[in-house]
């Protein structure tokens, strides 16, 4: 890797799945407050709602994630016009 091309901060970060708890470990400049410790090693770590492990596309399985629960509001809103 050439030197003085990549930030100060580019260093190993934890990615966690919040929706399956899965987590890997990759660089990234990404800034966080939070840390977690991962087989023995503390990393810095930034939360995500969905990624490859959990997302319909990569898993061929199809997956509500519905965390604003705007489906609930959609049928309150509706159902009252019947």
């Amino acid at each position: 890797m050439k030197k003085g091309i990549h930030p100060e901060n580019y260093r190993l970060v934890a990615f966690k799945d919040m929706s399956n708890d899965v987590v890997f470990v990759t660089r990234s400049c990404a800034e966080t407050k939070d840390t977690i410790v991962h087989e023995g090693v503390e990393y810095p770590l930034i939360k995500m709602e969905i990624s490859n492990t959990s997302h319909p596309y990569y898993t061929g399985k199809m997956k509500l994630v519905d965390t604003a629960g705007r489906i609930d509001k959609f049928r309150n809103r509706y159902e009252k016009k019947k």
